[in-house]
This record gives structure tokens, sequence and C-alpha cells, in this order.
């Protein structure tokens, strides 16, 4: 008797033991809500994110104070167990922080603007933020940094202008024809951009001297926003497909495509309307996930209403992608920005992953939104 109560106590906890394992399991393979501060104010939201490991990424936007209202620049500090409000210099100013990019956990950007049009530059020497004064005349948009190098995208007079950092100064590198949007950075003379131009959806790589442009996708308003390069034959590209037509307020499918050194393909993914909004890499350089930005996907024939939510990370392991969808926050909509951040040392494959943006708030309003995988 006693035997059999031991056995049958060693199955109970055998089986509470795998519960538990599978709960945990379920729990990394999923994405989770991350709280931001209290001390965040409503209608806040975030455009960017770095992560250095699992116990420090930064995060960037606005601290809105109303529906109307300019808000103020925001940062957040990931210390392994809460995101914390980080103070910076001119606190008082209103404005926005854009982007945000680092080469290693000492040295870091952070790029924005004021309500007045001014351009904001600032910069972490490992312990402490400071400000920098931006390239004269430029209109910053975005920072991105790889391969040692940081470079910044903006734009003077209307044009263009894209800058390269060369350990003392900002040096203005020549654009490519269009816009650019997006760029992978893997050494001085291995730059790849993402944009538009005339002709529709395009990427353009810089060897240093010169760009070279091919066209991603032909069809009227399309865009690229994302590009990852793995190697020069095998480059990802994503943005939306854009339209010719119809009524306001129509869905526009995603585009992704694959570049093999020779051509582009595009690449079919479980969603049918939405933007991809982040490519972001495995440990080993290889893609990992796809970020898709207001996913809708077609219900079943028949099925009312006849647009669903689709899903809104894409996990790609080289053959097929995964689909997961964002998890429900009490009193938030779904997310209309959607930014990735992979964070180092955290395995390969699919690996931590932060995801921050902004989500639909309670009265039309917005609200910030962090979520991290693994």
């Amino acid at each position: 008797m006693a035997r059999r109560l031991v056995t049958a106590a060693l199955a109970a906890a055998l089986t509470l033991s795998t519960l538990m394992a599978s709960a945990a399991a379920e729990t990394r393979s999923s994405w989770q809500h991350v709280p931001v501060p209290a001390q965040v104010r409503p209608q806040a939201g975030l455009n960017e994110a770095v992560a250095f490991g699992p116990d420090r990424a930064w995060a960037v936007g606005t601290d809105a104070v109303g529906r109307e209202a300019p808000g103020f620049p925001l940062m957040l500090r990931w210390d392994g167990t809460a995101w914390q409000r980080q103070s910076l210099p001119g606190d008082g100013r209103q404005g926005e922080l854009l982007s945000i990019a680092a080469t290693s956990p000492t040295s870091a950007w952070t790029v924005g603007r004021d309500t007045d049009g001014g351009a904001r530059l600032l910069r972490f020497d490992g312990s402490t933020w400071h400000e920098t004064r931006p390239p004269r005349g430029v209109a910053l948009t975005k920072v991105v940094a790889g391969g040692g190098e940081t470079w910044l995208i903006g734009s003077r007079d209307g044009a263009q202008v894209l800058l390269r950092r060369d350990g003392r100064d900002w040096q203005e590198v020549p654009a490519p024809p269009g816009a650019v949007y997006g760029l992978h950075v893997k050494a001085a003379d291995d730059v790849w951009a993402a944009g538009e131009t005339n002709s529709g959806a395009a990427v353009s790589h810089w060897d240093g001297q010169a760009w070279e442009q091919t066209i991603v996708s032909g069809f009227p308003r399309s865009a690229v926003g994302s590009v990852l390069a793995v190697s020069k034959t095998e480059v990802w590209a994503g943005g939306t497909s854009g339209f010719v037509g119809g009524p306001v307020g129509k869905p526009i499918p995603p585009l992704l495509a694959r570049w093999d050194g020779q051509t582009w393909s595009r690449v079919t993914m479980p969603t049918d309307f939405g933007s991809v909004s982040s490519l972001t890499p495995s440990a080993s350089g290889e893609l990992a996930w796809v970020a898709v930005a207001r996913s809708q996907k077609r219900a079943e024939p028949g099925s009312y209403p006849p647009i669903v939510p689709g899903p809104d990370f894409l996990a790609w392991d080289g053959q097929s992608f995964t689909g997961h969808s964002e998890p429900a926050v009490a009193g938030e909509g779904e997310s209309s920005t959607v930014r990735l951040a992979p964070v180092p040392g955290t395995g390969t494959g699919t690996g931590t992953m932060w995801s921050v943006g902004r989500a639909e708030g309670p009265g039309g309003t917005f609200a910030p939104r962090i979520l991290r995988f693994g």
C-alpha cells in the first residue's frame, strides 16, 4: 500500500513538472506584453529600440500630453527586470526621438526632432547621453549602425541626405536615386539601401564608390523600407506592394522579396494585407523574423467579416514562415507600428526579440506597446 502511494506521488510530481515545463516552453515560444513605466503618460508611442544583451536595451519615441498638444522626447531603458524612464539633456524641450542605433554598449546614437523642426542628435558614451551638434541644415529621420559603422538618413531642402561617421565627424555620401527609408550596413564598402523611385520599390548597394540600384517591384506606389543582406546573393527587402485605384482606405498588400544575386523574387507570406515594417537577423546573420504592421488576411469564403486579423510576426526557419500574433492587452487595440530589435547572446534561430511601437488606445487615442519573445 505504502509503495503504491509513493509511486502515485512520484507520478503526480512528474506530471506537474511536465505541465510546468510545457507552460514555460509555451511562454518562451510566444510574444508577451511588457508594461511601460507608470510615469509614462497616455498618448505615448515608441518608434525604435536597440538591445545589447538580456539586461540592457533602449527604446525611443514620444511622450504626449494630449490628443492635439505636442509631446516630449521619450527614452526607456531595460535593466533586465523592468523598463525605466531615462532622463535626457534638454528634457524640457518638446519633440520626438525617431531612431536609435549602436555599434557597442559604449557607443550609441539617437536622432529626433523638436516641434519647431530642429534636428536633435544625442550620443551615449557608456554612462551618459550627451547632446551633440547635428549636421548643419539636415532634418534627421534615422540612424543605422552595423559593421562598426554609423550612418544617418535625413534631408536638406527636400533632397535626400546620407551621412557616414568617419570617427570624428559626419561625412556626406552621395544618395541613390529616389528616396531611402532604411539601410543595412555591413561595412563601409557594403551598404544596402531600401526605398523607392519613380519606377517602384528599389534597393541600392554601395561598394564604397558608387550605388548600384535594382527595382524590387515596379508596381505603382510600391516601396520598401527594410532591407537585410545575408550575403551578396541573399538579400531580403520588405515594404508595401502599392495599389492602383479603389476606395480610400483600401487595404494594401505587403511586399517581401528576395534577391539571389541576379533577380528579385516575390516571397509568399501567410498574410494578405499590411506593411512589412522590420526584417531581423538571427545571431548568424540569417533572416529570423519579419514584422507586419496592420496585418490582415482574407477570411474563409462565405465568412463575415471578409477580412480578419493576420499574423503580426513571421518566424523564418529557412524554408517557411510560422505566424505569431501579438497578445491582447486590456484597454488597448492592435499595434499600428511595429519595430523589432534582436537581443544579442540569446541563442541561435529566433532568439530573444523586442518589439516596440504604438497601439490603438481608448477613444481613438494611441498607447505605447512593448512586446518580448523568448
